[in-house]
């Protein structure tokens, strides 16, 4: 989490890109290229999706030179929202980490520590799902418990406690329940959120910001993918949003 805040410290950013691509394998490659230049000097972090790279046929391959195209210094997050017992978990972690050269991943962490504990390397980041994005109610995450509170924030106390074990663990926010971004906030007041469904799913980026924020600023990454993907110049779009971000949040300069 180090390399991470001193990212976005030194490019006074909170922007993570999320590479979905989409577009026959030619201009993929051709456009995968064009908004990782374009946006490096705006992104705190990329985030390519690995199920849009495993619906192509040269699928792992693009997906590992779009990796090492990323400059140094700017971590990677494969989001393949991994989720199984620590054998496999594992073998997961390898493919991500050893194979791909991702710095960090998502995961589901639905069949507990042995689905999160294996990715949690020293210095790769692990974000946990915990409230996703797809709908601002869910009739998984929302059920409430016997002893207070969602399953969503048993998984967020869950990250929390690995968190102070092995360190480098964060969560899963979306951006379409401000609300639900506050109550995990208050529950986990230390711990980095990737926060999806700013822009195409309808996430308020002002209110996701004063309800997630840390004290110092920082503490969320706000992931944007088809805005730049779809954007005609994809630098003025990244430019354009982190400084939205950065009129609604402290910044040191």
């Amino acid at each position: 989490m180090q390399t991470l805040l001193n990212r976005v410290q030194a490019a006074h950013t909170l922007l993570c890109v999320g590479l979905d691509p989409v577009g026959d394998d030619a201009q993929v490659a051709r456009r995968l290229a064009e908004v990782i230049d374009q946006t490096s000097d705006y992104a705190a972090a990329f985030k390519p999706n690995l199920a849009f790279f495993l619906s192509r046929e040269n699928g792992v391959q693009l997906l590992r030179e779009t990796v090492q195209r990323v400059p140094e210094g700017i971590p990677v997050i494969l989001d393949g929202k991994f989720g199984d017992i620590a054998n496999t978990a594992d073998h997961y972690a390898r493919f991500a980490y050893d194979v791909i050269g991702a710095d960090g991943v998502t995961v589901n962490p639905y069949m507990g520590d042995d689905a999160i504990v294996p990715f949690a390397r020293p210095g790769k980041l692990v974000f946990a799902l915990a409230k996703t994005s797809n709908k601002p109610t869910h009739s998984l995450q929302d059920v409430a418990l016997t002893r207070g509170g969602s399953l969503a924030d048993c998984a967020a106390r869950v990250a929390r406690q690995l968190d102070e074990q092995h360190g480098g663990i964060g969560l899963v926010v979306g951006a379409t329940n401000p609300e639900a971004v506050a109550r995990l906030r208050a529950l986990c007041p230390e711990q980095w959120f990737l926060v999806p469904g700013v822009g195409a799913q309808g996430g308020d980026l002002a209110a996701t910001l004063r309800a997630g924020l840390r004290p110092d600023g920082t503490g969320l990454l706000i992931n944007t993918s088809r805005a730049l993907w779809q954007a005609t110049d994809a630098a003025a779009a990244a430019r354009e949003l982190v400084e939205q971000m950065n009129q609604l949040r402290p910044v040191t300069v």
